[in-house]
């Protein structure tokens, strides 16, 4: 559909702020008390905006969507101050430990909920899904296939540029050895990479602004989903604290030193 609207909906996570130490609460969980919007996700939101921002003649929503507790509102708020149009937080006691198969479940809904909900001017709008390349946490990467899977989309990872056409999204991708020019039609689901752009700081206008704009929350019942329906396949059984690292070994010279290192890098098994 030629210029027809587009609902860009861009997925954030409340991660546990990495510049303090990581903590396990009494379940065994990640302690999030002190967490804050995923800075890998920050990407992919400056990304719908700039894709926003280069089509002016083109309806084009923007909204934040985050799964977690309470306190991950904190993501969505600071999507919303730093452009998103509306947010949209899935919070449920049921999610608590959810993995990835879990989480794919639980975000195809949600984001069918997102989509059904949205009303445009200017007729049926296609709709874009914008990750960032892995949660901070877990660092799987897995999330965006598996939920493109779950939507009947198509699926573009490890984007670092992004072009909207008035029929497709034009995307170079990082293949590893090389880049890779493809394209898709909507719906999408396309996960960016730390190079595609530089995310903005809000200002004190957008953070201000941001305080109208509106949060919707809703649990599983709320996108037609049961306890049942998110049972996770992988389950925490125990959790450790890190263990303190120790002095390193030192090698004093006295014309043996090299053999020295050979033996240690051998005891190692690193030759």
């Amino acid at each position: 559909m030629v210029n027809a609207p587009l609902h860009i909906i861009t997925l954030v996570k409340w991660v546990p702020d990495a510049q303090l130490e990581r903590r396990y609460n009494a379940e065994g969980r990640i302690d999030r008390s002190e967490g804050v919007l995923s800075e890998l996700d920050e990407y992919p939101l400056e990304a719908a905006l700039q894709i926003k921002e280069a089509a002016p003649d083109r309806e084009i929503r923007v909204s934040a969507l985050t799964m977690g507790p309470a306190g991950a509102s904190t993501a969505v708020k600071k999507a919303l101050q730093i452009g998103a149009d509306d947010a949209y937080q899935l919070t449920d006691d049921d999610l608590i430990g959810a993995d990835i198969w879990a989480t794919s479940v639980a975000l195809k809904a949600a984001v069918e909920t997102v989509t059904g909900a949205a009303e445009f001017d200017s007729g049926e709008p296609e709709y874009l899904v914008l990750t960032g390349m892995a949660s901070e946490e877990g660092e799987s990467g897995a999330l965006p296939a598996q939920l493109a899977e779950r939507l009947g989309a198509h699926v573009v990872t490890y984007a670092t540029a992004l072009d909207l056409e008035s029929e497709r999204l034009v995307v170079i991708r990082s293949g590893g050895t090389e880049s890779q020019r493809v394209a898709v039609t909507m719906p999408a689901v396309v996960s960016v990479t730390d190079q595609v752009n530089d995310p903005r700081y809000p200002n004190f206008k957008a953070i201000m602004a941001a305080k109208k704009k509106p949060l919707t929350r809703f649990t599983l019942a709320d996108i037609g989903l049961r306890r049942e329906h998110v049972e996770p396949k992988v389950r925490v059984l125990t959790t450790a604290a890190r263990p303190p690292r120790t002095a390193g070994e030192i090698i004093t010279d006295e014309g043996d030193a090299g053999v020295k290192i050979v033996e240690f890098l051998a005891k190692e098994r690193l030759l």
